[in-house]
């Protein structure tokens, strides 16, 4: 007698849906504990120290299919140009900054973060922005004006220096050297920007209990014990000890420049109004806003042919 024997085939949507979900749950394992076991297993891809300048990223990989002409979000395209430029030598370079006086809200997130990059104290402020109201009651409004150092070409800071602690780098960017600094402010009585300003050493914290290690940390100072790395070298603020007794400014961020970094307020600028470039490419987009015609610059009239440019 034949049985009554019931075929089963197999169910293919069933077994592919298996196999797809198991072969995504393996692809996403791997994406998750990849760069972990990378880090655990290779101890020179871990970072060294807290706040070491050896975490900065290296320089931007330019993309060879790179279009200018193709619109992108600002930060994109200027980091982009930033990893040209920096294929250039020093000398061929010409930092300038645009900043766009329509698009500022005051909302000094410039100002908070290059005080946070740089680790400055009370009264150091290397990005202020100014305030102005325009046009007559009742039809007035705000306008908000951020003022770094504008990196003159013709700096009058430069030659009342006795010891010459403070130059022009051949990219155009004006420095200061604190180790030569004497702090006798001849270049802040020369700058007609008043963008210097004197370290006397106070503290943020000069009014704070340091009882309670739990929350202020050693010595009550957590923030400022933590260096500086503006130029390029690792400045812990020590009392009498540079920079404190020197003269400090903007130097757009030159630390985070030569390692391929925009500057800390064209990144943090929430309203996209702060741009940064090498004016001597000719496709770069500070190239392209300085040749508008409602560009203008922070007295003109005195020669000093400013490198911070403004759009009205």
């Amino acid at each position: 007698m034949p049985t009554d024997e019931k075929k089963t085939t197999p169910n293919t949507d069933v077994d592919r849906g298996r196999f797809l979900g198991g072969m995504l749950g393996l692809s996403g394992a791997a994406l998750v504990s990849g760069p972990l076991d990378g880090l655990a297993n290779d101890p020179e891809a871990a970072p060294t120290e807290l706040g070491t300048a050896t975490q900065r990223s290296p320089a931007f990989d330019v993309d060879e299919d790179y279009d200018p002409t193709q619109p992108v979000d600002v930060l994109v395209r200027m980091q982009q140009e930033l990893g040209r430029a920096l294929e250039k030598s020093t000398a061929e370079r010409r930092w300038v900054m645009v900043i766009d006086l329509r698009k500022c809200v005051g909302c000094h997130a410039c100002t908070i973060a290059c005080v946070s990059e740089n680790k400055l104290p009370p009264g150091v402020v290397y990005r202020q922005v100014v305030e102005e109201e325009v046009g007559t009651y009742p039809n007035v409004r705000r306008r908000f004006i951020p003022r770094p150092c504008l990196h003159c070409a013709e700096p009058p800071c430069v030659p009342v220096c006795p010891v010459n602690a403070t130059y022009r780098r051949a990219d155009g960017i004006v420095v200061m050297d604190y180790d030569r600094c004497i702090g006798c402010r001849y270049c802040m009585t020369a700058c007609p920007y008043s963008s210097r300003y004197f370290d006397f050493g106070f503290s943020q914290y000069d009014e704070t209990p340091t009882g309670n290690e739990a929350v202020l940390g050693e010595g009550g100072s957590v923030i400022e014990l933590l260096p500086t790395f503006e130029y390029g070298r690792a400045w812990p603020r020590q009392r009498e000890k540079s920079p404190i007794g020197n003269v400090r400014k903007c130097h757009f961020c030159m630390h985070r420049i030569e390692v391929g970094e925009l500057p800390a307020c064209t990144t943090n600028c929430i309203g996209r109004a702060t741009f940064f470039g090498d004016a001597n490419d000719p496709h770069s987009l500070v190239s392209e806003l300085i040749a508008k015609p409602n560009i203008m610059r922070l007295r003109e009239e005195l020669g000093t042919e400013p490198k911070v440019y403004y759009l009205t």
